[in-house]
């Protein structure tokens, strides 16, 4: 089982109506929302750790991850409000506005970890959750505590408008890097974590020190490139189609990644230190797949395995 750990909220997504008037429809979302669902997609058993709000827009999150074949049953619950994040598109580009003071997800604390079952053999880490606190050193503390058996992923998905205290964080995204197998970033997360001077691979070599086996950097158009601790590297092209939108193109490329390592049976911390080059192509392959299904057509609606070319 590949647990995901991270935020579910709500995305208040606008809609005019022949009135011209703005509404609101709430649709189920978040980072690790969105690669928990892609992994359920996609056949993974998959489970999701958060917190979550006995609200109707829980119930809504809830029912989202249940009809895609996700366990929550790891979730915290509590009667704090659902995050809701409000979008407004300008130009095809979304900004947010957050209420997430005292809600269910953001109130987690390190005291309520859960017990894990043995079947969790990968966790996966990512999104604004890393970042607000105190949720953010509940994830830090998971991860730091289940390092030495399971394999651990993360996804920074650096958003530095969020960052209140950006030495608190750097010092918790360092401690996690530390004890992480796998590190996936974009280009632009990647010259955030490593600034200063130095190329692509200079940077993700640099991150690789700091303790991943494997560092994956994804460049939007460009595809994904990945490096070994080992030294060796691998790079693919993204697959070319005609895009809608590139909401959740990341989340679900991750998702397609840890789908083909899971099948290769690669996902757990012994055999992890197995992989090659080769094994490290064939799963960008498929991240590059999936996210190409999901930037294909509207919204973060990653795909079913049967449509995966």
């Amino acid at each position: 089982m590949i647990l995901c750990c991270g935020e579910a909220l709500i995305d208040m997504i606008p809609k005019v109506s022949d009135q011209n008037e703005t509404s609101f429809v709430p649709h189920s979302g978040g980072a690790v929302f969105n690669t928990a669902i892609a992994l359920g997609r996609l056949g993974c058993k998959t489970g999701f750790i958060t917190g979550l709000s006995r609200d109707l827009f829980g119930a809504q999150l809830a029912k989202s991850l249940e009809d895609s074949n996700v366990d929550c049953s790891l979730a915290i619950q509590s009667d704090l409000p659902t995050t809701l994040a409000f979008v407004q598109l300008k130009n095809g580009q979304a900004s947010y506005t957050f209420y997430d003071e005292n809600t269910a997800g953001r109130s987690l604390t390190p005291e309520l970890m859960p017990d894990l079952p043995d079947a969790a053999q990968a966790l996966y880490f990512g999104g604004i959750s890393l970042i607000s606190e105190p949720c953010a050193d509940f994830y830090a503390a998971l991860a730091l505590r289940e390092a030495a058996t399971r394999l651990i992923v993360m996804d920074p998905n650096i958003r530095a408008a969020f960052i209140r205290d950006e030495t608190r964080y750097r010092d918790r995204l360092d401690r996690m890097i530390a004890v992480a197998d796998i590190v996936k970033v974009s280009d632009e997360d990647l010259d955030w974590i490593v600034p200063g001077t130095g190329g692509l691979e200079s940077k993700a070599r640099n991150l690789c020190a700091q303790g991943p086996r494997v560092v994956i950097v994804t460049r939007g158009a460009d595809g994904a490139q990945a490096f070994l601790k080992d030294g060796a590297a691998v790079e693919v092209p993204a697959e070319r189609v005609a895009i809608v939108d590139t909401v959740g193109a990341g989340d679900t490329f991750n998702a397609g990644v840890l789908a083909k390592l899971a099948e290769n049976g690669l996902l757990t911390k012994s055999r992890l230190a197995d992989i090659d080059a080769d094994a490290l192509h064939d799963a960008l392959r498929h991240g590059v797949k999936v996210a190409a299904v999901t930037v294909s057509r509207a919204g973060a609606n990653p795909p079913w395995a049967h449509e995966i070319p």
